[in-house]
């Protein structure tokens, strides 16, 4: 059974303090040892995970019989554990996720046909009925599997897929109770998830589920944990062999929808570049242009001498050789290439609080939203600047201030996500808001005696 305090972050600051003592001087020597010898060798997924598995093994047994742990109840030995797993795991990421080329390989493979079945997949391709479907809701399970990548820690990982799959499992629960049907089982459970995992689309989904398989404890990947997860594992080899049988689709429809989804991403991408090509290039014509010598011009029309830049003017028919079109052209340019797209609706999709209303929103959507303003916020500077506008930033009102400064206070309290609202309560299946950047930090979590 997983700890319920496993990922708080005193816990991981508790294993830190530990192995900071001077008692524990032999885990740190033997810790900092297995890593440079693993590191030493060349991958070999297999071999590594071996080791791994033995070497957690070996110090786990350690803890126990150490005085740093005396008296100490079983979940703080398992939190011990877990804490030594993610130390390590953390140092020697780099090194073994993705590893392999022919994992890469999976991983491409697999993002570009999610990215392409994602255009046109509908929950009836995937014989979900009608009662346990809501697209709406399941972006929150989207949302948390999206968060794979944030993590270095195996079980920090695991967890991401856990709250996705907590997410759907209580939506078809509280869909089931509301419509007086049986409870879901995996018949109903995997297709949702399989779904969820198509529009999430998370990058090196493959990789991220060998790693874990990998380097979690084994003895850890049990109960229900092992029951969502082999369902995950289900689902990437579903979406792999994806054809169009698997989706209740006739085979011409099916072949005309990817050839469809591969044109607009194949649009969407030349648009990307060009967007990031023309500005360059209009920067170097705008350079060649300046390093030209200004010769001045003398008017003699007025009584003192005045002095211009000796330029060509264009006529009032001539337009530059070289213009970078302004925001709104680019903007136009957009909405006429979206109205022209047969399914232009599902591109929004993905950004659940275009069409919510004030009265939809909840104290936990703050964090989201904030994160998502920062980014575009980002884009529009970097675009802006891009165009020569000389002051992007537009004025905030009285009222704005105020609002940006509240919700700043707010993201203080915010620790929990959204799919606390759906039953994910227990903290098993939480990460504090702070542990995405210890599992990616590499500065403050250091062991050594001075």
């Amino acid at each position: 059974m997983e700890n319920a305090d496993v990922f708080g972050s005193s816990t991981w600051h508790d294993f830190l303090e530990r192995m900071r003592q001077p008692s524990a001087a032999d885990f740190v020597k033997a810790i900092k040892s297995f890593i440079v010898s693993f590191l030493n060798n060349p991958p070999d997924p297999e071999r590594d995970s071996a080791a791994v598995q033995e070497f957690l093994s070996n110090m786990e047994a350690a803890f126990r019989t150490h005085s740093l742990w005396a008296g100490c109840l079983e979940e703080e030995l398992e939190s011990a554990g877990e804490g030594l797993e993610k130390y390590v795991m953390t140092k020697l990421f780099n090194r073994v996720f993705a590893s392999v080329p022919d994992d890469v390989i999976v991983d491409q493979q697999l993002h570009e046909k999610m990215a392409l079945i994602q255009q046109f997949i509908q929950p009836d391709n995937l014989d979900i009925k009608p009662t346990f479907q809501n697209e709406t809701s399941w972006l929150l399970a989207q949302k948390e599997l999206q968060k794979i990548n944030m993590y270095k820690a195996p079980k920090d990982k695991l967890v991401c897929i856990l709250n996705c799959c907590k997410v759907i499992n209580n939506l078809l629960h509280n869909a089931s109770v509301a419509s007086n049907e049986n409870t879901p089982g995996a018949d109903e459970f995997l297709p949702v998830l399989i779904y969820v995992t198509i529009k999430a689309n998370p990058p090196q989904l493959h990789s991220n589920l060998l790693y874990i398989q990998r380097y979690r404890r084994q003895s850890r990947l049990v109960a229900e944990t092992a029951y969502f997860f082999t369902n995950m594992l289900s689902a990437e080899s579903f979406i792999l062999n994806i054809d169009a049988n698997s989706i209740s689709m006739d085979e011409t429809e099916y072949e005309k929808n990817m050839e469809s989804a591969r044109s607009v991403l194949s649009g969407l991408s030349a648009d990307s570049e060009n967007l990031s090509v023309e500005p360059k290039q209009e920067a170097l014509n705008t350079k060649k242009h300046q390093d030209r010598p200004i010769k001045p011009q003398i008017s003699l029309g007025s009584s003192e001498m005045k002095f211009r830049n000796r330029e060509e003017t264009p006529g009032k028919d001539q337009r530059p050789l070289h213009e970078v079109p302004s925001m709104t052209d680019l903007e136009n340019k957009g909405a006429s290439m979206l109205l022209k797209e047969d399914q232009a609706s599902r591109i929004f999709q993905d950004f659940p609080y275009l069409f919510s209303q004030a009265g939809d929103l909840t104290v936990n959507d703050v964090e989201q939203l904030l994160n998502n303003y920062k980014q575009l916020v980002f884009k529009y500077v970097c675009l802006s600047k891009g165009l020569g506008v000389a002051n992007p930033s537009p004025p905030l009102s009285v009222s704005q201030s105020q609002s940006q400064h509240q919700t700043e206070n707010v993201k203080e309290s915010e620790d929990s996500s959204a799919v606390s609202l759906l039953g994910v309560e227990n903290s098993e299946y939480k990460i504090p808001q702070d542990e995405s950047v210890e599992s990616q930090s590499e500065g403050n979590d250091e062991i050594s005696h001075s």
